[in-house]
């Protein structure tokens, strides 16, 4: 550990790669760990999972693959998905950027500006001295003068195989993310949770215009919301209550989501619920157990900002962006903007530490 670095970045999703870009530009040679395949710390980070991003700026539907393969390089062409069915234009496909590929040009932009990338996990880090130390899962720790902390969050999912099947394929975690795609639109949909964040996804689908059919599925007779969310779901006229249930089975023909298998918690009683997506709103698990006793958190374990509008946490040197540090927005545009904030406050202190 004779070398320490001036800026190590954990993570690889919008908030990763958006600090590895400014720390870069900023002559802060970043080494940034990608992660392997652990649900902790997967390469491009949650991003990779979802299929169209219609809503992050700068990328409107048109020929996209033509300009990811001319920007990425071709070594990596392989983790380029298959072409979406879509509009085609003189024999071209127009479709929004898909998550991986908006993943793979974030990767790019930060390895053009001289980012070095690392595949693998970090499983802990040492912020009792300085310089910190970051040990990966292989090799030897690695000092740091500044650690950005990005690891993001991840969804909460019933467990199911079948909903693991059809994920993607009209099983979804966000609804802000998803809900206003084509397959979803002006379709009956059903939203699984009975919390603040499930009424929020239930009230944001039954406002789309043209919306059908919102199924709440809860598996209690009350929500846990609060009143004024309560109210929110239980008056609006296109949000429809399906209590005391649970779901058992998602149903599709191979393709898309065609229902679901709702079992009653009251009793053995089944019925099949005709929708053409799930939206599952039963809450996040923040990327930090490796962190655990290391940094200060809030009581779901997300990364607390020591200051306000800064991404400080509670060791010196050590900054936190994306959702890793966002129990509210967790969105891709969010998490690029806070991992921009954290590169800036990683370069200001150094430049203060004299490093």
């Amino acid at each position: 550990m004779s070398t320490v670095e001036r800026t190590v970045i954990i993570g690889s999703g919008p908030a990763g790669w958006s600090a590895a870009i400014y720390a870069a530009r900023a002559n802060l040679k970043p080494l940034l760990f990608e992660g392997t395949v652990k649900p902790e710390m997967i390469p491009l980070g949650q991003l990779a999972f979802t299929t169209e991003v219609e809503n992050y700026a700068g990328f409107p539907a048109g020929n996209i693959r033509a300009f990811v393969e001319s920007a990425v390089d071709n070594d990596r062409h392989w983790n380029l998905p298959p072409l979406p069915k879509g509009e085609e234009r003189d024999g071209v496909p127009h479709y929004a950027v898909q998550g991986v590929e908006l993943m793979e040009l974030m990767k790019q932009q930060a390895i053009n500006f001289g980012t070095r990338v690392v595949g693998d996990d970090v499983v802990d880090v040492d912020f009792t001295e300085k310089p910190l130390k970051v040990i990966p899962a292989d090799g030897e720790p690695v000092a740091a003068h500044t650690v950005i902390i990005a690891t993001g969050a991840r969804a909460n999912y019933l467990g199911l195989d079948s909903e693991e099947k059809y994920k993607n394929k009209g099983v979804s975690a966000c609804a802000v993310c998803d809900g206003a795609l084509p397959t979803y639109r002006q379709r009956p949909l059903a939203v699984i949770g009975g919390g603040d964040t499930a009424v929020e996804e239930a009230s944001y689908l039954a406002n789309l215009d043209g919306a059908k059919t919102i199924y709440m599925v809860h598996r209690r007779d009350e929500l846990r919301a609060s009143k004024v969310m309560q109210q929110r779901a239980l008056n609006h006229p296109n949000i429809e209550m399906v209590w005391n249930s649970v779901v058992e089975e998602v149903l599709g023909d191979g393709d898309r989501v065609t229902g679901l298998k709702l079992k009653s918690t009251e009793d053995d009683s089944k019925r099949e619920l005709d929708v053409n997506g799930m939206f599952v709103a039963i809450g996040h698990t923040p990327n930090t157990a490796f962190l655990q006793g290391k940094l200060d958190m809030n009581d779901k374990g997300y990364i607390r900002w020591t200051e306000a509008f800064r991404t400080k946490t509670s060791v010196e040197g050590v900054f936190a962006a994306g959702d890793v540090a966002d129990d509210y927005y967790r969105q891709a545009i969010t998490s690029a903007g806070t991992g921009c904030m954290a590169a800036l406050d990683a370069e200001r202190f150094l430049a203060e530490a004299g490093h």
